[in-house]
């Protein structure tokens, strides 16, 4: 492959490293809330379960998360996601019309 992002050019087993420890990272960090992920980059742990999907995991919806968040979602989300504030919400409707441009 001659692409011009090197990103393109790292070894796969590389990058799915990376993004297990991206994934195991955020299953520590229970304070980084999905909402502020969200406001801050556009996109949460729903997302990157929904990106696996997309990927070609043959997964559907729910084991995708379930795989993200080391738990059932219902169960992370009861143990740890905290009620969105208002100011949350518009941070994170910002951010996601960031991403409607890229």
């Amino acid at each position: 492959m001659d692409s011009a992002d090197p990103l393109d050019r790292l070894d796969d087993t590389v990058t799915a490293a990376a993004f297990r420890r991206l994934v195991r990272h955020l299953r520590h960090r229970h304070d980084a809330q999905n909402i502020d992920l969200m406001g801050l980059a556009g996109f949460c742990r729903n997302c990157l379960a929904d990106w696996i999907v997309e990927a070609g995991a043959p997964l559907d919806k729910s084991a995708a998360r379930e795989a993200i968040h080391g738990r059932p979602a219902a169960e992370w989300k009861a143990r740890y996601q905290t009620e969105a504030t208002p100011e949350q919400l518009a941070r994170m409707a910002e951010s996601m019309n960031k991403n409607a441009a890229s």
